[in-house]
């Protein structure tokens, strides 16, 4: 597991064009901020647990650049998924087919018990689908709902393992490199490891790299 601690863009801009396989990611993107705010998501809440590095937000007006490197160093014929809200969807999917990526749908991960909030409780999340060049999804009987209970007591937004290993098994092949440049919890790491793919990936949180470096202790 080759595991980096620098900025997203910056990282991402040290590899080289068009080597890698698959890359999923799950940036802390502006609307947490608000979610955090009302206490509508209770481990995003300011407090000593979470006002660590992992949360600094990844501005808005960075995607175009974030975007433009993904693109950059993903082989051709590749996929992308990328977790986001409701909100941060229609920011993101414009910029990336700006930068050439085609976009096929939103996946919807059903977290199967609903969460906190006001209007209509929340009980799922998005993940963008896109596209560089053309791949056929290895399986065609997946569908486009993926239920997969929600991490509880985990790092803050930890997604479930099982839900990672859906995408990289249906979007890459045994030895290719997956990776995550907000890795967070590492969840995606964990997936591709344990798919017998090579994870690689990066996040500025020392809080990430001790949970992470726990967890595959755990595992061993």
């Amino acid at each position: 597991m080759r595991l980096y601690k620098q900025d997203a863009v910056e990282w991402l801009s040290s590899l080289p064009d068009g080597s890698v396989d698959l890359l999923i990611t799950d940036p802390p993107y502006e609307s947490l901020e608000k979610h955090r705010a009302v206490g509508t998501t209770t481990r995003l809440k300011a407090s000593k647990s979470s006002s660590n590095q992992w949360f600094e937000i990844f501005r808005n007006e960075r995607f175009e650049e974030l975007l433009s490197q993904v693109y950059r160093v993903l082989k051709n014929n590749s996929h992308f998924y990328l977790f986001c809200d409701q909100e941060t969807m229609f920011y993101i999917k414009p910029i990336a087919e700006q930068v050439g990526f085609k976009f096929w749908k939103p996946i919807v991960w059903d977290k199967v018990a609903i969460g906190m909030g006001y209007h209509y409780r929340a009980r799922y999340e998005f993940i963008l689908f896109f596209e560089k060049g053309k791949r056929k999804l290895n399986n065609l009987g997946i569908p486009d709902v993926l239920a997969e209970k929600r991490v509880y007591r985990g790092y803050p937004t930890e997604k479930p393992v099982p839900l990672l290993e859906t995408l990289i098994d249906q979007s890459s092949s045994v030895g290719d490199l997956v990776v995550d440049p907000f890795f967070g919890s590492g969840s995606t790491l964990v997936a591709a490891s344990n798919l017998n793919r090579i994870p690689c990936g990066s996040d500025i949180s020392d809080d990430a790299h001790a949970y992470l470096k726990q967890r595959v202790t755990e595992l061993a």
